[in-house]
């Protein structure tokens, strides 16, 4: 099978994702998880999502569905929609795995795998993040990476819209 391939099967329900964590503690991977809209994916994501995948064997990414990114973002977003967005984030090597959620946040999503480390970005304090206190409840840890800063979705609209 070509590496190719692979991109598609790394596109995951809640229910097949419950089941990978399974198999991958019995190998002894530790899970990380991250989270967000990736709409369009910029270098202020590459190099997030470099960072959330040093912390674990395993990076599992959490993908606002459609209907979430409506209700969070408004009307017009999202630029691109499920499908696109999950084939772009589980074509890149550090992902394992990508599952979307149609809730607000990935609450319900991260207590059903309960990763050993819960990454985002800088924007955020441990007390705003969805899951951190289970997570850290269950002898996990929560990360907070730095912001690249000059790197942002909206950003990259507004320039969009002003040529």
């Amino acid at each position: 099978m070509q590496n190719a391939d692979l991109i598609l099967t790394k596109i995951v329900s809640k229910k097949q994702i419950v089941q990978s964590v399974a198999d991958w503690r019995v190998a002894g991977k530790t899970i990380a998880f991250t989270n967000g809209v990736f709409d369009i994916l910029h270098h202020g994501h590459i190099v997030s999502l470099i960072a959330a995948a040093r912390e674990a064997d395993i990076l599992i990414v959490g993908l606002n569905a459609d209907v979430s990114v409506k209700r969070l973002k408004g009307e017009t977003r999202p630029i691109n929609n499920n499908e696109a967005r999950s084939i772009v984030l589980a074509a890149l090597q550090m992902v394992n795995a990508v599952v979307l959620f149609e809730e607000d946040t990935p609450l319900e999503l991260i207590k059903s795998i309960m990763p050993d480390v819960i990454i985002k970005g800088g924007d955020y304090s441990v007390d705003q993040i969805a899951g951190a206190k289970e997570v850290i409840a269950n002898g996990g840890r929560v990360v907070i990476n730095p912001i690249l800063e000059g790197f942002s979705t909206t950003s990259i609209i507004e320039a969009a819209k002003k040529k």
